[in-house]
């Protein structure tokens, strides 16, 4: 059976991902923060579906846990076939207000332990062939903070990583979604009708990682589920840094 990694598994669209994919029979390794919630979603895929489930407990903003993350994606007889960097948090748009700690802890589990693991993936993956699905934000193509750049590095890494190790049959997908039904806006405080989003522009976690799935195994480098968020990308390249940045403080993506 093949194995999949999944940062950020224990809500939101690592926990939607890891169903997907048991559905599909593949073996999961769960890696998040909180013990209780991923011992629960392993029970639940275990006895559902019957596939082995690893949990690892670990914090991405710590280096010594994303060491030990990234040693079981390099683990010799075990590997990973498909690695999902999603763990992330969100911090206030307004950076210079925020705490410089927050922003670096920031800045290490959106970028630092995405390109650690990758790492690990792709040394793994040579000869014999992978998948690496990062998961982004439509937010990576509009001046917004730093969440914005993180991004936007996860993005342009991806399109160039999936160029580069297309010779040793890795792909490399950046998941841009918008606005979704998860917990990770609920915890900023964000939900639909607030700071003037409307209704319509939210996706269901389903179809994302639905989506995401689809386009990683067709290959492609960037996956923008949904045509009104493709169409807002597309406008992003032709208006102006200042206009777009504008509308993007009324929420977050």
């Amino acid at each position: 059976m093949p194995v999949a990694l999944i940062t950020g598994a224990s809500a939101g669209l690592g926990a939607e991902f890891a169903r997907q994919l048991a559905v599909k029979g593949a073996d999961l390794v769960l890696v998040a923060r909180t013990t209780t919630t991923l011992d629960g979603l392993a029970e639940e895929l275990r006895t559902r579906h019957g596939v082995d489930v690893q949990v690892i407990v670990a914090d991405l903003s710590v280096e010594a846990d994303v060491e030990r993350v990234a040693a079981r994606i390099a683990l010799p007889g075990h590997p990973i076939d498909l690695l999902i960097n999603n763990a992330g948090f969100g911090l206030p748009l307004h950076f210079a207000d925020n705490d410089l700690d927050d922003e670096i802890r920031h800045l290490r589990v959106h970028v630092e332990a995405p390109m650690r693991l990758m790492h690990a993936a792709i040394r793994s993956m040579r000869g014999r062939g992978g998948r690496i699905i990062n998961v982004a934000s439509v937010a990576g193509f509009i001046s917004r903070s730093t969440y914005s750049a993180c991004k936007a590095w996860l993005i342009g890494f991806s399109r160039w990583a999936n160029i580069e190790y297309a010779r040793d049959g890795i792909t490399i997908t950046a998941l841009c979604p918008g606005f979704t039904h998860t917990s990770f806006h609920e915890r900023m405080g964000l939900a639909p009708g607030h700071e003037g989003v409307p209704s319509f522009m939210w996706l269901e976690a389903r179809d994302v990682v639905r989506e995401g799935l689809r386009d990683a195994a067709r290959g492609r480098a960037v996956s923008i589920p949904s045509l009104r968020y493709r169409a807002i990308v597309g406008l992003t390249r032709i208006l102006p840094r200042s206009l777009t940045a504008g509308v993007a403080r009324r929420g977050r993506v």
